[in-house]
């Protein structure tokens, strides 16, 4: 793997690491419920998936 792709790879866990820190995680502790679950757990499992298909882009684009 290049040295580019491992940067966008740093990148994207930096980002991770952002958003799942604590002021950005009670931003979406809110009492409103979208299709009967909480807003945090939606937005847990959106970042996840996300985190998922974005590595696996990175991965599957430019591995050699």
């Amino acid at each position: 793997m290049k040295k580019r792709h491992q940067q966008k790879l740093v990148i994207l866990s930096i980002l991770l690491f952002v958003l799942c820190n604590a002021p950005i995680l009670l931003l979406m502790n809110d009492k409103h419920c979208s299709i009967g679950l909480p807003m945090i757990y939606i937005y847990l499992f959106v970042l996840w998936l996300g985190s998922i298909v974005a590595s696996f882009l990175v991965f599957k684009k430019f591995s050699e």
